[in-house]
This record gives structure tokens, sequence and C-alpha cells, in this order.
């Protein structure tokens, strides 16, 4: 692990915009643990409430936030001495969220005079792609480029932690059915531990005179597939379960016809988006030159997978036992 300039933040107000998420909370320990006075803007700041006894009296402050509206974000964004954008979805009007509206988010950085800013994209990123998400991904980017030359692009991988809503939820899952069916069974990823990237980040807001103006991909130190992380789940709980590879054909099918249901398992864009897989593609740096080892899944999986097991922390990962 890199040893961090925990103090490189003292006193300088970093807004994190989306910032009441997933990655959010996490990025908001790292900030604040480098001294930093956070500002929490969202949608709905109040999903990040938990965060304030983190940090000291007055050290964190909340701010709500319509990223379409010009004014709403100078408003945030003004006395920011640097700005990280985690704003993104998967449905909705893109372009205004992760598109058109990345590059007006960088431009209100600009203007507020931020010396720093950190535009969270994610591999996969594809100006061609026929999937929203991801080309309006790589819209964002060109366009946050074109308000913001020395912003810093990162761009991580599938993102895991005891509080996700990907290896948490298959964990669930698991406990529930004797036999899974697993959608593109052969798609890679590269899954990349949360406080990982939020390390990553919070080096990019302290050294933008390095780090600006580049684009990095964050990805784990291993590369496995959609079946084999089911498979290591269920040892992890000590289950024995039956998974069963959907061909990609049956797979698509069940997403196309099934996908637009309410509680469906998957939709016609997020099979397109598995299937693709989110794995590096090392044209770019890699989360190592920002400054961070990457910790594997393995390191944490036996420990997070406790809850599921039968009986809980007084069970066994005997599967036999399950």
């Amino acid at each position: 692990m890199s040893q961090r300039p925990t103090d490189s933040l003292e006193g300088k107000i970093v807004t994190v915009l989306g910032g009441s998420g997933f990655v959010g909370k996490h990025l908001a320990q790292e900030l604040l643990a480098r001294g930093a006075r956070l500002r929490i803007a969202s949608r709905n700041p109040q999903k990040a409430y938990a965060v304030k006894p983190l940090g000291n009296l007055g050290q964190v402050q909340f701010a709500r936030v319509d990223v379409s509206k010009p004014d709403s974000l100078a408003a945030v964004l003004a006395g920011s001495d640097a700005v990280v954008n985690l704003v993104g979805a998967f449905t909705g009007n893109l372009d205004a969220l992760q598109g058109k509206g990345a590059g007006n988010i960088a431009a209100a950085a600009k203007a507020a005079g931020a010396s720093a800013f950190v535009h969270v994209s994610a591999i996969g990123a594809d100006a061609g792609s026929d999937v929203d998400y991801a080309r309006t991904k790589a819209e964002g980017e060109e366009a946050v480029r074109a308000e913001f030359p020395g912003a810093t692009i990162v761009r991580p991988s599938l993102m895991f932690g005891p509080d996700d809503h990907f290896v948490m939820m298959f964990g669930d899952l698991i406990t529930r059915m004797p036999g899974m069916p697993v959608f593109a069974p052969e798609a890679k990823l590269q899954p990349v531990f949360v406080d990982d990237v939020a390390e990553a980040i919070a080096n990019a807001v302290c050294d933008p005179a390095m780090h600006g103006g580049k684009t990095y991909e964050l990805a784990g130190p291993e590369v496995v597939s959609m079946m084999e992380l089911n498979e290591r789940i269920a040892a992890a709980e000590g289950r024995a379960r039956s998974f069963t590879a959907l061909p990609d054909a049956v797979g698509g099918l069940i997403a196309s016809l099934t996908g637009w249901l309410p509680g469906a398992p998957i939709t016609s864009d997020q099979f397109k988006l598995l299937k693709a897989g989110s794995v590096a593609s090392g044209a770019v740096p890699g989360i190592a030159d920002l400054g961070v080892s990457p910790r594997p899944l393995g390191l944490f999986l036996d420990r997070w997978m406790t809850q599921f097991r039968k009986h809980g922390r007084f069970g066994t990962k005997d599967a036999s036992a399950a």
C-alpha cells in the first residue's frame, strides 16, 4: 500500500457531485482522513448523512443539486478547491447526466476556480456502442476534456465492497436458490475494491500537476469469469449450488423479452454490458500509476460471506451442510 499524504487536503474544500451513492460514501472517508472540508452534493443528499460523524465539527457539508441546471451547479461549486464528479446512471436522460451534462459540470468547476477536477467514467466507455450507458460515458469524457483540459479521468471496472449491489446481491441470491442460471458465464471481469478506487481518486485530487490531463483505468489484480465469480461466492458461503451456464443466445433472448418487467433478472442493455466484460485494456495508465496497489476480492470474500452461511458466524464452510 502506498504512503498517503494524509494532510495534503487540509482545509481545502472538495465538492463531490453524486456523493450520496456507493462510491461517494467510501470516497468521503478517504477525503476526510486527508483533512478535506467535504461538500457532498446530490439530488438526495440526505442519503449521505451517515458520513457526517466521520468528520470533525463543520468538516462536512451537504447540498442539493440538479446537475442539469447551470445555476444549481454554480451554487454548490462556489469556492471549491477541487471537484469530483461521480454523477452517473443506467436509466433516464443519460445525455443530460453523463454525456453533455459531464461537460457542463466540468465547465462549472472551471468557472468556480477549482484547481483539480476528477471525472469518474467507466471501463467500457465506447462512443460507438448501441448501449446508451457506454456511449454517453464516452461522450462525457470528450465533453470534460473540451471544458477542463486539466481534468483527471478515471475509468473503474466493476467495483466491489461490503455494501455493494453486485457481489453482495449474488451472495444473497445464492442462499435462496438451490440452482442458478448464469448469464454471460464466460464474460470477463476485473473487479476492483471500492476503497482502492477511493484512494486513487483522492491521490488524483491531491496532485493535479502530476495526474491532470490524464486518463486512468482502475481495475483489480485478477480477472475472473461470471461463472467463476458465482462459484467462488458459493464456496465462501459454504453452500453446494448448481450453476447453469446460459448460452449467450438464450441469455440475450431472456433479457430482451423480460428485461422491461419490474424485478426482471437482467435488462437487454445490462446483458450487453455484461457480455462485453469489464477488463482493463492496458491502453492507458492503470491504478498503480495513481499510487495504489489494488487488493483482490479473495482477500475479503470469506469474511463478507459469513453473514450468508447457514447459522451465520456460528456456521461452517462445509458445503455438505448447506
